[in-house]
């Protein structure tokens, strides 16, 4: 929205490929947006005067006042401070009109439009370049048939069905897939923990244990993996992740001989070498010495159907801290197949600890040992599991407290939010705004923060659709609910005295909980109408 256009005017004025920033300052003292333009350029442009990056923000300053008519309908003014910053301030009268625009829009974002303001393409870039994907694959969860889904799937999980909720939401053609890897060694492995239940062979450290283990007695590896995968669509089922597409390793791969049409292609392409009696590809293994293939030739067959066969524009991959040392790997084995490796975005979930009464829980799918996700589900609710696993980035370890995601109070960020959303709704019911709300009248520190927090939702969804950090989510929702209860404890919504006014605030107030229920939704929490 403003910060698209503000970018839009500075790169105007400097030379093509300039990298620089414009974000929201912490402080909002320092502007509404703030830009690092002046430093990127000190010295570097010949037009401004010589100088340093107080210098050129100076210049900045007074070429963007000139030269940007559209930025003088927005901005109310512009600021250089610090060592060389530009802190823009935007117009009440702005506010307003795009409170206005999105008060009348429908409950999704606009693909032609993105999601910036009405008329406005949203440029989202990658590695400089702009992309125009529109075709999305994210495989997310694929946790092995072996045993039930444990509480760290779920952060995976929920994490994918937000992102795909985002992608989809501004027109994206999102297919959510789980790979099931019912082939292998872990298959072997698994028939291996039945028998060694039964007492047939000797039990080994490797092998699966656990109550679940047992009541798969009498079954083969197959059997015992097909109904796993039952249990695991079940529990998806009470998480609320659906899934498009459960892609099989063995019937889609390894019964329609994928891998030998995959390792004939890289043969026909000369990518391949012999070291050693086994057959490489770069420096990992796709044939062994005993001539059996490995998991990388399976995943090379498997993203080759992605990218050449069903003609995913990105294929995004959600996968476990453990698979960390295999993305520069399957980076290149892409290449090799002759995709961009910028197509294939692989997103790594760290590791989760269940923390109960200031404890950690340990945890351990192979001992038979852990909490699954059903478990978890009924203790806390699908709300709170969804927003704890979803409230920290990817690539940071997390905790999940128990005990404060089933506390019902406001030190429970999700109850929090939700009854933000609760008390929008009590408000409306007292009162509804009318079609001729004179919003110009809302002008108060706290209504105008309030504003300004809404209309961020749509950059908060660029962001993501950009980078695919869809953690963003709760953090701004989060906001939105703490601007709205300080604006509901500092102004008097419903006046009786003042009818116009009272109108304007409704309007706002229907604003925030339309905001409020567009983000969780796209996070998969409720937005309940009373608490």
């Amino acid at each position: 929205m403003f910060r698209a256009q503000i970018r839009e005017e500075i790169e105007k004025l400097v030379p093509k490929g300039t990298v620089f920033s414009v974000e929201r300052p912490e402080n909002s003292e320092h502007g509404d947006y703030s830009s690092n333009i002046a430093l990127v350029l000190a010295k570097k442009i010949g037009n401004p005067p010589a100088g340093g990056p107080k210098e050129v923000a100076e210049w900045m300053k007074a070429t963007l006042g000139s030269r940007a008519p559209k930025l003088g309908k927005i901005i109310e003014r512009i600021e250089s401070a610090g060592p060389g910053f530009l802190n823009f301030f935007i117009a009440r009268e702005a506010l307003v009109e795009n409170l206005s625009i999105f008060s009348r829009r429908g409950e999704r974002f606009s693909e032609r439009e993105g999601v910036g303001a009405p008329g406005e393409r949203v440029k989202t870039e990658r590695n400089g370049k702009r992309e125009t994907s529109k075709k999305i694959n994210i495989e997310f969860i694929s946790a092995n048939p072996t045993g039930p889904l444990t509480m760290a799937n779920g952060r995976g999980g929920f994490y994918g069905d937000a992102l795909a909720n985002v992608l989809s939401a501004v027109g994206r053609k999102v297919t959510r897939e789980y790979y099931i890897n019912d082939a292998g060694n872990q298959i072997k492995l698994l028939g291996e923990s039945i028998l060694a239940a039964e007492g047939k062979i000797p039990a080994r450290e490797e092998l699966y244990k656990g109550e679940y283990i047992k009541k798969l007695k009498e079954k083969t590896a197959a059997q015992a993996a097909a109904s796993l995968l039952k249990e695991i669509k079940v529990s998806l089922i009470k998480a609320g992740i659906k899934f498009d597409v459960w892609y099989s390793e063995d019937k889609n791969l390894h019964k329609k001989n994928e891998l030998k049409k995959i390792l004939t292609f890289l043969n026909k392409k000369k990518v391949l070498h012999e070291k050693e009696g086994a057959l490489w590809l770069a420096d990992a293994v796709v044939i062994k010495s005993n001539k059996e293939s490995t998991y990388f030739l399976a995943d090379l067959a498997y993203h080759y159907d992605k990218f050449m066969k069903r003609k995913f524009d990105i294929a995004i991959d959600i996968w476990g801290a453990d698979h960390h040392g295999y993305i520069e790997r399957m980076k290149k084995g892409v290449e090799a197949i002759g995709v961009e490796p910028a197509r294939l975005q692989i997103i790594i979930m760290q590791l989760v600890r269940l923390i109960s009464g200031g404890k950690e829980v340990k945890m351990s799918k192979r001992s038979g040992e852990f909490v699954t996700l059903d478990e978890l589900l009924k203790e806390v609710g699908v709300d709170a599991a969804r927003w704890f696993f979803l409230e920290r980035s990817p690539n940071t370890h997390m905790d999940f407290d128990m005990d404060l995601a089933k506390e019902r109070s406001k030190k429970n960020p999700v109850y929090y939010v939700q009854y933000a959303h609760a008390r929008s709704c009590s408000i409306l019911r007292k009162g509804k705004p009318g079609k001729k709300a004179d919003l110009m009248l809302l002008d108060k520190p706290e209504e105008l923060a309030l504003i300004k927090k809404i209309l961020q939702l749509h950059e908060i969804i660029e962001d993501i659709t950009d980078d695919y950090q869809a953690h963003r989510l709760t953090k701004y929702v989060y906001e939105l609910a703490q601007t709205f209860t300080n604006f509901y404890e500092k102004c008097l919504v419903i006046d009786t005295k003042n009818k116009e006014l009272t109108q304007a605030r409704l309007a706002l107030v229907s604003a925030t909980k339309k905001t409020l229920k567009q983000t969780l939704t796209l996070m998969g929490i409720a937005a309940p109408e009373k608490m």
